[in-house]
């Protein structure tokens, strides 16, 4: 009998997964100066222990005023790559899950709180605040600070700054790169007719907005070994009439994949406080069948996925190629365990929690029993 869709094994480019099952990025803001700690490694080690397929390192700044807030993750220099370097070394001693990162800038939603002080935006001259920058000088919520609209020499340093932190993700053996063209951050913020409002050859036109994140691509994969994916992240919808939709988001993914894009995640909203989200369960797996209906590249869903029949139909229906779990693996760790005990199919497990196996599902390990 085979293995249920959700874990047949699946190629992404040249990285081969064990199953259909990513752990998204997921912000910890619990860094300092941009450098991971032991609570990263923590959190990524008992993830990495998971069952899961890919581990994806959450939104990763490439600039210090990149991040969305004073204590998010960056790889901009020595000292950060070193942070990540010690933390990767520790999960990889008792995990050969692959790795991924997602490598970013927040634009005009960068310089916030953390999300339990409140995560309101922090002014410039504050503490732990900075100007941000976007496509256009416009705030993201009225009376908010107002970024500073990107110049041609601060396009350039930005693509700069992500092909650098790409250099420096393979420096430290990161298996994959996901750039974050979604939530409202700043590439999405190019892409968006309602956050870029440019007269120059990065604005108007979809074709204009839709130049820098591909220039940003195109130089990060050049950047990064052939044989390691380079994949994006989009919101699918703004869901905001006159903003970002499926049509432009269809577009946007078959240039992608013209230039090699090993696989695009399919999220949505983010951009614009106006945004009305119909959230339920699944509710985004429709933008990500839409966009898998369009293009040949895998395509992985995300939104609210939490039951184990639901993400074996969202495989087995062709739906997309793979599903990304971020609050539902916080909620159970072993969530990929548990889908594959009520799915009949076999899971990795380290050899030192082999005796945990519940004698009514003799199979859920196959790791080898010494």
């Amino acid at each position: 009998m085979s293995a249920p869709k959700l874990f047949q094994p699946f190629d992404v480019g040249s990285l081969a997964l064990d199953n259909r099952i990513v752990i998204a990025p997921m912000c910890q803001y619990s860094a300092i100066d941009g450098e991971m700690n032991d609570w990263h490694l923590i959190h990524l080690g008992q993830l990495a222990l998971s069952g899961a397929a890919l581990l994806t390192i959450e939104a990763t700044a490439v600039l210090p005023e990149g991040r969305i807030s004073h204590a998010d993750v960056g790889l901009w220099d020595d000292a950060t790559q070193a942070a990540m370097q010690r933390v990767l070394d520790g999960v990889r001693r008792h995990s050969d899950m692959p790795i991924a990162i997602q490598l970013g800038h927040a634009g005009r939603k960068a310089s916030t709180e953390v999300p339990w002080k409140g995560g309101a935006q922090i002014a410039p001259d504050a503490a732990n605040g900075w100007q941000t920058v976007a496509p256009s000088a416009l705030p993201f919520t009225p009376g908010t600070h107002a970024p500073l609209a990107l110049d041609k020499a601060g396009i350039d340093r930005l693509r700069d700054a992500f092909v650098a932190a790409a250099k420096r993700a393979d420096a430290i053996g990161i298996d994959a790169v996901q750039l974050h063209g979604a939530h409202g951050y700043l590439l999405h913020q190019f892409l968006s007719p309602l956050s870029n409002q440019r007269d120059d050859e990065y604005g108007g036109s979809l074709e204009n907005r839709m130049r820098l994140p591909l220039e940003i691509f195109d130089a990060v994969r050049a950047a990064f070994p052939a044989h390691k994916p380079v994949t994006m992240r989009v919101s699918g919808t703004d869901w905001v009439d006159g903003g970002w939709d499926i049509e432009q988001t269809i577009a946007f993914a078959k240039a992608l994949e013209a230039r090699g894009c090993s696989a695009i995640h399919v999220s949505s909203g983010g951009l614009d406080p106006r945004q009305d989200i119909p959230v339920g369960p699944s509710y985004q797996v429709p933008l990500a069948r839409a966009v898998k209906q369009a293009v040949d590249m895998p395509v992985i869903a995300v939104g609210l996925i939490t039951d184990f029949e639901q993400a074996e139909a969202i495989i087995g229906t062709g739906d997309a190629d793979l599903i990304a779990i971020a609050r539902t693996i916080l909620y159970d760790p072993r969530w990929p365990w548990h889908a594959a005990a009520h799915l009949g199919a076999s899971v990795k497990a380290a050899p030192q929690y082999l005796r945990c196996q519940p004698r009514q599902y003799r199979n859920l390990f196959d790791a080898p029993k010494g």
